[in-house]
């Protein structure tokens, strides 16, 4: 879905999963000073909205998700997954309930599959699950914004900032009163910068929540069954994940950033040594220069020197070993 907002001045389109909104709009350090100073607004109208209404949503999703939500206070915020019977992560929720329906914002092109399952598990429950985005785009003001949220519209707030559950005919008329505009690629630097990890970024078809440091943020070890529970218990008492998330400070020298996928090695071997890991999302950050995060076997040492491709890099621990 396009995004109208592509028409602003200097709007870069972005590329892959991302696509339909901007990159950026012409500066990118810029539009990522204003977010961490707290002014302006991200075009996330990309990402799919999922609602969930009915007297038995906060129940029924308390058996699926990976979070405690039966109770779960109108207004709060929080971050769920869906596993696989295996523990792999399925899909990433970050919802907020208004008092009568639960909404969610997901990854892009994931609402498909995550409604043909939430459609397969209603049973018996008085619950309706829809499809959201067509209607509704999400946007996204940083910590310390003092935007004005026009009325009626549901809000999803945390210590990075309100995500807007915006209707999408007024996206354009909400761009006009609260800018600057920031690209997508700026709003991914500060998320880099926190450790904050993304669905199909630092996730693929094996990975559990405990070697991104979901556990608490998105699982809670103290509710009943879900899918996948058996594992997440077993690694949380009696065993340890086989990989860890790190934040990599990359040589600045470089000219390009090392893509996602790009192997690791220890910095004394090389690339003819063995794959310690791999790189998930680098960025460039108007402080900290180039930064990425990174999957790495639990087994490195944390004071190891590692290069990614032909560019060093220095890593800081996320996810304890």
């Amino acid at each position: 879905m396009k995004s109208p907002l592509l028409s602003l001045p200097g709007a870069v389109p972005a590329e892959g999963v991302d696509e339909g909104v901007a990159a950026h709009y012409g500066d990118l350090f810029r539009e990522q000073r204003a977010l961490a100073d707290g002014t302006g607004f991200v075009d996330l109208s990309h990402r799919g909205v999922v609602t969930v209404t009915g007297s038995d949503r906060l129940s029924w999703l308390h058996l699926l998700l990976t979070q405690h939500v039966s109770e779960l206070p109108a207004g709060r915020a929080t971050e769920a997954l869906i596993l696989s019977a295996n523990g792999h992560i399925e899909h990433a929720l970050y919802l907020v309930d208004d008092g009568e329906t639960i909404w969610a914002h997901v990854e892009p092109g994931t609402q498909d599959a995550l409604l043909a399952y939430l459609e397969s598990m209603k049973f018996f429950y008085r619950v309706e699950v829809a499809d959201r985005t067509d209607d509704y785009a999400v946007v996204h003001l940083p910590a310390g914004s003092i935007a004005a949220v026009p009325e009626g519209v549901v809000v999803r707030e945390t210590p990075h900032g309100r995500d807007l559950f915006l209707p999408r005919a007024d996206l354009e008329a909400y761009a006009a009163g609260n800018g600057p505009a920031a690209g997508l690629l700026a709003y991914e630097a500060l998320r880099v910068e926190s450790h904050r990890p993304r669905l199909g970024f630092e996730t693929d078809h094996r990975t559990i929540p405990h070697e991104l440091g979901w556990i608490g943020a998105a699982v809670h070890l103290q509710k009943g069954c879900y899918r996948g529970q058996e594992t997440v218990a077993r690694v949380h008492n009696l065993g340890k994940p086989p990989r860890r998330l790190v934040f990599l400070h990359l040589d600045g020298s470089e000219v390009h950033l090392p893509p996602a996928g790009t192997p690791l090695h220890l910095a004394s071997e090389g690339a003819e040594g063995r794959k310690l890991g791999f790189v998930t999302t680098s960025v460039r950050h108007h402080e900290l220069g180039p930064i990425a995060l990174a999957l790495v076997k639990r087994n490195v040492p944390v004071d190891a020197e590692l290069v990614a491709g032909d560019t060093a890099a220095a890593q800081e621990v996320v996810v304890e070993p």
